[in-house]
Parts: C-alpha cells; structure tokens; sequence
C-alpha cells in the first residue's frame, strides 16, 4: 500500500463521514456536493449555525481547540480544510490521530506570505519580485529597489484587501511600516506589477498524482474584493494552456492534495506572475457549479477520498458575481419577479446564497453563475440589473 506523509494511502467511499476544519460558505458547498456522492459531512467551526453549520453537523469551538479537534477526528473517516487560516499545528496534531491526505506542509506553506513565495520559486514558477522587510530601513532600501508604486503586505493574515498598503509615495513609508506592523508578523514588500489582467487557474490534485485542471478564469477585483469571474477568460490559446501547466507544475512541485487554486497577473508580453495560492475551493472557481461538467466542490472531495477525479470540461460560457451585503435586497427583490432581461438575452442567472445572518456592507453573502451563449450577453444582464451599478461604475472609470 502506497503512503503519503507518513500515511497510507485510502479510498474513502460514500458512506463515510467527512470531517471539516472551517464551516464558511466553501464548506457548506462543499458539503452540499458531498452529499450528492452519498458522504456525511461534521464541521469544526466557532460560529454557530453558521454557513456549513446549517446543512452539517457541527462542533462548536475555535480551531486552534485541540480537544475539538480529537473529537473531529472521531467522527470522522477522512479530514480537510476549507480555508486555510485554520491551525497548521492542529492539523499536524490530527494527522497523528485521524487521516488527513492534504497534511499540513501546504497549508503551513500557503499560510505565509514569503513561504509561499519561496515555495513557489522551488517549484520553477515565477512570481513578481519580492523582499522581506523587518525594518523601517529595510522599506526604505526596498523601495529605492522597486520604486513606487509598490505593495508592503503582512506575511500572514491578509485576505480581500486586509493588511496591505499600496506605497504611492515615500512620504507613507513610516506610517504603512508602522501601521502594519501592528499585525506583528513579518512584512513583505513586492513590485507592482503592471498587469493587463489577472486569472486563475484551479488544479486538482489525488494522493495518487492524477490531475485535472479547470478552465482559467478571468478575475475583476473592485475595492480588493472579487466581483466578477469571466469563463472562458478573455486571453489567448497559448495563454490559456501556459496558465494552466503552470497550475499543474505548482500542484505537482508542492505535493497539493484536494484543490489549489493559483491565482496570476497578466503582465505586458503576456507573462505570467503568480500572485497567491490557496489550497481550497476559491470564489473564483464558484462558476463550475453550472458551467462545468465536474464543480469544484464535487472535485475537491473526489481528490481527498481518491476517487477518480471528474471531467472539469466547460459546458458553457458563465460570469461569476459575487453578492455582497448591500446587493442582497435588491437581489431577493429580483428573485421575487419575472426577469425578461434575462429572456431577452438568454441568460440563466443561477443564485447561489450561503445563510449568513447579517447583510453587512462588502461581505460575501452569495454569488450568482450567469450562464449564458455568450460573455457579453452575460455582462449585459449583470450590469442592465442594477443591482452592481457602484461596482461597475468603480471598475469602468
């Protein structure tokens, strides 16, 4: 019997019970899909009730919480993660008592900013070009390097935005060095890459090696936030298939079991620089759902149970948008009448909410697949709705 980090390799069946560190939106549709194969899902989260909670069973208690973390490990049958803030040292505790085919290297690596990256360059990948900063001199000398603008971000614990400072000017050097050094981890500072687009590729990885890749998406940031995915992206063949291997050499390079999704910049020549990874489902990847023959959330529990992995083939063009707090009312208002916009251009908005109990202004509270013959037929719908003018509006300034 073949092993992987000190662990035999197993085929978890359906039937068998899935245990979850994270209980957001990604593990409630991962569970959602899981239970279509016929598995049982129970979530390790603090939040009551919360996304997973509501569709799962559910342990109630922090992740770092290493006696909820036996009792996870109890119940179930094959251990994975939904977000990769959950504790590396928990889920190394957990690969002594239970199976967890993901381990925790990966998600000790993708943890932290300048791991990441030096994991990426083992794996012969190019990233933008990067310095750790410990001091204020250290911004200073990095800066004269790179010169402006150019990005000062916290090794650990950002996300949509969080702890990062675009330097415009020199004047900001103190206050960005001492603002996020309040976060009290180490700093990185990267070049600003003048991107003409940013993608992401999704890679799906088994114990056993196999591989599929998803089609790359075509990703618009507003205010640091994802608010649109774009399949097929807007980019060459020859892009598309580089992005891709490019997705297949890191998932191989860094021994990725489940799902990891790179994310990239476009730059001039078209070439490409990754950005982050994330060893989960991802927003960007929520347009499978509908639009592809396998969904993410389907893939990523065919990877963790090595069982063959699904045809990720696109059968449909699609735009993902996210639904943020302010969009839900209008939203619901939507969803309550006929739509002939959607006739009219033959689109098929597919509403996908994940159960949060406060609307609060630019949090993820859902995301609508817009399926569709076309991308601009889906963008019209998006835009003819209204529901997303202020992101529009921001985005085509």
């Amino acid at each position: 019997m073949s092993s992987r980090n000190g662990q035999s390799i197993k085929t978890i069946l359906p039937g068998a019970t899935i245990g979850v560190l994270g209980g957001g939106q990604l593990g409630r549709m991962l569970a959602n899909a899981g239970s279509e194969l016929g598995y049982r899902f129970v979530t390790l989260d603090s939040t009551e009730h919360g996304p997973m909670g509501q569709v799962s069973e559910q342990i109630v208690a922090a992740y770092s919480d290493a006696e909820a973390a036996r009792q996870l490990a109890q119940r179930s049958d094959v251990i994975t993660y939904e977000f990769e803030n959950v504790s590396a040292e928990v889920a190394g505790m957990l690969m002594q008592e239970a199976y967890v085919p993901q381990g925790n290297h990966l998600l000790y690596t993708t943890q932290h900013r300048l791991r990441e990256k030096r994991a990426i360059e083992a794996a012969g990948v190019p990233v933008a070009p990067y310095r750790e900063i410990a001091t204020l001199e250290d911004l200073q000398q990095g800066v004269e390097q790179f010169g402006v603008p150019c990005v000062l971000k916290t090794a650990t614990g950002g996300y949509d935005g969080k702890g990062q400072w675009v330097i415009r000017s020199t004047d900001e050097l103190e206050e960005a060095f001492v603002t996020l050094s309040k976060a009290k981890t180490e700093l990185v500072l990267e070049q600003f890459i003048h991107f003409k687009k940013e993608i992401s590729v999704i890679a799906a990885r088994s114990p056993q090696g196999e591989i599929k890749v998803f089609p790359a998406a075509e990703n618009i940031h507003v205010s640091n936030i994802l608010h649109l995915s774009i399949v097929p992206a807007r980019i060459s063949q020859e892009l598309r298939e580089q992005a891709e291997q490019l997705a297949v050499k890191i998932a191989q390079g860094l021994d990725a079991v489940g799902l990891i999704a790179v994310e990239m910049f476009v730059a001039d020549g078209d070439r490409l620089y990754v950005n982050e990874l994330a060893p989960r489902p991802h927003n960007s990847g929520h347009y499978t759902m509908e639009a592809c023959r396998t969904s993410q959330f389907e893939q990523h529990v065919r990877a963790v149970c090595n069982l063959p992995l699904g045809d990720p083939s696109l059968t449909t063009p699609v735009v993902m948008v996210n639904v943020l707090g302010q969009h839900v009312a209008p939203l619901l208002e939507r969803m309550a009448a006929e739509d002939p916009l959607a006739a009219e251009l033959v689109v098929v908005p597919k509403v996908h909410l994940y159960g949060k109990a406060d609307a609060v202004h630019n949090r993820k509270m859902g995301h609508v697949n817009v399926l569709a013959t076309s991308i601009e037929a889906a963008m019209q719908w998006i835009e003819g709705t209204g529901i997303w003018q202020d992101e529009w509006n921001s985005w085509n300034k």
